[in-house]
């Protein structure tokens, strides 16, 4: 009797302990983002852990980002686009950790998708242009609109001219009208963020299913590199930096950069030197609106932006400045990306004739056309409108800190934006019938009842993934951004060859290089990177730029092709391995690493 091999599963979501302290931790969260159902499918479908974009527990009003994320992903998909293959993305928070679960289209309703998806697709690629300024031109009108919300406390008494008018309102009505509007408002630009997104993805995917075609055995690196080179916004803000540095060395500026943790301090020493208000011009001019910019990815209202932190842009200008003088290139490599794109794509493009070669160049020119969106996005939606969104819950929630609600401004964090709206209206019947509203008596205690739950959930890493997967993971976009392959899926298992030295993943940028380990966890250790290290983290983030230029390869634990990380290295010219699963839990700072961005493999050479 042959005995069929037991197939390796991960974890059920039922099957996994809860953190001593986090006892009732499902409570915290909208119902409908938690496992209902353990005891039927919840309990079997395949799940992945997306700690590429949130690597840290949620509190329960920043459920909000994932919310509207993968909804707007997914209709997109499944009601807008109509991509034959891919419906949306279900997700769920368990152990407040957001995990995935792509899902398919019956095969029997692929052919009619077809030419509705082609005649939709059809028409932004054949406008694509035009469409993009129109894109850009609602994005910054509905920035515009957030920025104008405000959130101000209630005066003692209606001023005597509304008495006079016979306004008949009282302000309160503002404040919940504006915390109605706020959250409409950037739900609005996520709508937005997706109508290219998956376009862009799709241009590539397009071209990526070609080249494989025509070219059987061409290196998925070889098709990346036939889109690197190109012009993109997110980059902005770290090339912005460079010119500052720049600047400063060519007015010889140096000595104000001392201690960049002062800013006032240091704009005042600028200032008081020969061309310092040249260059305080200059810096004034950069930050709108590149310093709506965040050295998270936008979705914590933890995550600390430019704007109102910078002492972190000046930090890294001192860091380029230093660069600078000791003769260092800072800028991008751009020229020789381009000349080897150009290159790649002759030697390929050599090998095609007639109708292939046709469909080489308009597959190959689309997908240039569309692949910076990819990352271009980044900048407008998780930097910049959410970069003012969370500065807008930052000052409503000041309004309830001066009622007495709560202790702190990142307090709000902790109750669910439904909560927040039930508290609005407790503050605001409260202060027009002359009594104490409830929320003062209620939140404090409830508010650290719940701090203590997500310390405890904080204190243990998410399973990579939940259930059984399948045999093999054909979703495009599952491998292409987040690197979740059949082959990366069994190295999780422990389906390897037993090497505990090496650690394998996604070749996401080509190239090797030796050097010393920094993990990072998070962006507050930034700092800590030195010159020569090679970065290990959980993800990287777009707006890592600046530290791009001191270290040597990249290491993350999730992350395909199409990842931030990998795009970032390719235009960096940096080794990368992506979607190791344990890469930054593996390895520890200090050691001695080498990163084969060609083989997608990194080897633990010493301690």
């Amino acid at each position: 009797m042959t005995v069929e091999p037991a197939v390796k599963s991960f974890p059920r979501p039922s099957e996994l302990p809860v953190p001593p302290g986090a006892e009732g931790w499902e409570k915290l969260y909208p119902y409908n983002l938690v496992f209902q159902n353990l005891s039927g499918s919840d309990d079997e479908k395949f799940w992945f852990c997306d700690s590429q974009h949130w690597p840290t527990v949620f509190k329960p009003f920043e459920t909000i980002g994932g919310e509207f994320a993968v909804k707007c992903l997914g209709q997109y998909n499944t009601r807008h686009l109509l991509i034959p293959p891919a419906n949306g993305i279900e997700f769920k928070i368990h152990l407040g950790y957001l995990y995935m679960s792509p899902v398919p289209v019956p095969e029997e309703q692929i052919p009619a998708r077809v030419p509705e998806f082609e005649r939709r697709v059809g028409h932004y690629f054949q406008n694509w242009d035009s469409l993009l300024e129109q894109w850009k031109l609602k994005v910054r009108a509905t920035i515009d609109e957030l920025e104008a919300l405000t959130f101000t406390s209630l005066p003692e008494m209606v001023p005597f001219d509304d008495i006079v008018s016979g306004k008949a309102k009282d302000g309160s009505e503002v404040l919940m009208e504006n915390y109605d509007r706020l959250i409409q408002l950037v739900y609005q630009n996520w709508q937005y963020h997706f109508e290219f997104l998956n376009l862009g993805y799709l241009a590539y995917l397009d071209f990526f299913t070609f080249a494989k075609q025509v070219f059987p055995g061409i290196p998925d690196q070889a098709i990346a590199k036939m889109v690197q080179g190109v012009d993109m916004e997110l980059f902005r803000p770290d090339d912005e930096l460079k010119k500052l540095a720049t600047l400063a060395v060519e007015l010889g500026l140096q000595s104000a950069f001392e201690n960049t943790d002062d800013v006032e301090g240091t704009l005042a020493r600028v200032g008081d030197l020969s061309g310092g208000r040249q260059w305080l011009d200059a810096y004034r001019a950069a930050q709108d609106p590149w310093f709506n910019f965040t050295v998270g990815n936008g979705f914590y209202g933890h995550d600390k932006y430019w704007i109102e932190h910078q002492e972190i842009p000046l930090g890294y200008i001192k860091d380029y400045i230093r660069r600078v003088d000791e003769g260092q290139q800072i800028l991008r490599p751009i020229a020789e990306l381009v000349a080897e794109r150009d290159r790649i794509v002759a030697e390929y493009r050599s090998l095609l004739d007639g109708e292939n070669l046709a469909a080489f160049d308009v597959k190959h020119g689309l997908a240039v056309t569309a692949y910076p969106y990819v990352e271009n996005h980044n900048f407008y939606i998780e930097h910049w409108t959410m970069g003012v969104f969370w500065r807008k819950v930052r000052e409503l929630s000041r309004v309830f800190v001066a009622a007495g609600f709560w202790a702190g401004e990142g307090d709000l964090l902790y109750l669910t934006r439904g909560e927040v709206r039930e508290a609005l209206f407790d503050l605001v019947t409260g202060w027009a019938v002359g009594a104490e509203p409830t929320g003062p008596s209620y939140w404090p205690a409830e508010i650290e009842r719940r701090r203590g739950i997500i310390d405890a959930l904080s204190s243990r890493r998410p399973q990579p993934a939940l259930n059984t997967p399948p045999a093999q993971i054909t979703e495009p976009f599952t491998m292409m951004l987040w690197g979740i392959t059949t082959e990366q899926v069994q190295q999780w298992l422990g389906d390897d060859s037993g090497d505990d030295t090496a650690i394998t993943g996604m070749s996401a940028s080509p190239g090797v290089a030796e050097g010393r380990a920094r993990v990072v966890h998070h962006a507050d250790q930034l700092s800590e990177v030195r010159e020569g290290e090679i970065l290990v983290a959980t993800i990287t983030a777009p707006s890592w730029g600046p530290i791009f230029g001191k270290i040597k390869a990249t290491v993350t634990d999730i992350g395909g092709m199409m990842s931030h990380a990998a795009i970032v290295c390719r235009e960096y010219g940096l080794p990368a391995v992506t979607g190791t699963g344990n890469g930054s839990t593996t390895i520890r700072t200090g050691q001695l690493i080498r990163v084969d961005g060609d083989a997608g493999r990194v080897e633990i050479l010493e301690d």
